[in-house]
């Protein structure tokens, strides 16, 4: 598979529960270049990590995180400026108004999909637009 570079060295926090499906990510991120932080199959631990080890240059959150919502962590993420987008079972209506402009996916995610999607909200965030 040809590696697209626009996620090369990005560091990426990938928030999910569901094991197999945090390994496809993590391995698909990887595969592209980037450096995983996580998978964090609970959302307190999301929480820890961005308390004392600092941001992501980018993430990818599961909506429904073992039975809690993720929008704490998109919440902080949002407030520091670090894009993500959603990989999710959900429909888009489950969504926030606050989080209503966010790319989201549907699971199971394809690769290319997922790597285009956080290619284009790092370029977003680059230029000051909404992915």
């Amino acid at each position: 598979m040809e590696t697209l570079s626009g996620i090369s060295g990005l560091t990426v926090m990938v928030v999910e529960d569901e094991y197999l499906i945090a390994l496809n990510l993590e391995m698909a991120l990887e595969e592209h270049g980037a450096r995983v932080v996580g998978p964090f199959p609970r959302v307190a631990e999301a929480l820890d990590h961005l308390a004392s080890m600092g941001l992501p240059d980018i993430a990818v959150l599961d909506i429904n995180v073992a039975g809690t919502p993720v929008f704490p962590v998109a919440e902080r993420l949002a407030a520091e400026g670090v894009p993500f987008v959603f990989a999710t079972g959900y429909d888009k209506w489950t969504l926030p108004p606050a989080f209503g402009d966010v790319p989201r996916l549907s699971k199971p995610t394809d690769p290319a999909q997922l790597v285009q999607s956080l290619m284009r909200a790092a370029r977003c965030k680059e230029t000051g637009r909404v992915a």
